[in-house]
């Protein structure tokens, strides 16, 4: 058995970068289900649950503003992290931002709206005393009382996410639009392995009359 709920996720901006582009980014058109996913789990996050994002319904224009941001070439190597954890060290974990910096455009969404419906699912991973009607108030309580284990975004940290659970059959209107995406970002993959232990999936992104149905979408990876 599932429960349902909906939300309704706002912000100033949004990025939903596409893996194809790597140096500069570009937002796809619409939020992704990964994001949503990721959203949700900002609000509540439990090894018992999973999210399964069923619909996402686009209620605000499509608009797009080009900036441009300061970034760092440079990542700290894996190794180094395990290395100074070993030795209690800070010195190999150390970058300079202000000498590997560089400003590179960004290609953002402006003044989203969305209402997300989703449904968790139990994982072999609940306990004895885990079920779904405690996790159904945990969400609920949760996203009334605005409460989050970590800041939710918009796909990308500078651009934090503004939520609200709708009730009794409350949702904003979806706008007049139908059109194709083409191939987007659906989620990872964590039941195939493989070398990188995850694996993207994609699926064929439709919306119709600002509504994108992900219930019966086929996903490729």
């Amino acid at each position: 058995m599932s429960y349902g709920f909906d939300v309704e996720i706002k912000g100033r901006y949004a990025c939903f970068s596409r893996p194809e582009l790597k140096v500069e980014r570009v937002s796809y058109d619409v939020m992704t289900p990964s994001a949503a996913r990721g959203i949700l789990e900002a609000v509540m996050w439990k090894p018992a649950i999973r999210y399964v994002i069923d619909e996402i319904i686009v209620c605000a224009p499509i608009k797009y503003e080009n900036i441009r941001r300061n970034e760092v070439n440079s990542k700290i190597p894996y190794k180094n992290e395990r290395t100074a954890a070993k030795e209690l060290s800070e010195n190999r974990l150390y970058l300079s931002a202000s000498n590997d910096r560089a400003q590179r455009a960004t290609i953002v969404l402006k003044d989203v709206c969305y209402v997300v419906s989703a449904h968790f699912e139990m994982t072999d991973r609940a306990g004895p005393d885990d079920n779904e009607g405690k996790f159904t108030e945990m969400i609920r309580r949760r996203l009334r009382r605005g409460q989050n284990f970590n800041t939710p975004y918009l796909g990308v940290r500078e651009f934090p996410a503004e939520i609200r659970l709708l009730e009794d059959g409350e949702k904003p209107a979806p706008i007049d639009d139908t059109r194709s995406f083409g191939l987007m970002f659906y989620d990872f993959n964590y039941e195939l392995k493989s070398e990188m232990n995850f694996n993207p999936v994609y699926f064929m992104a439709e919306m119709t009359n600002g509504r994108i149905d992900l219930r019966n979408s086929e996903v490729f990876g």
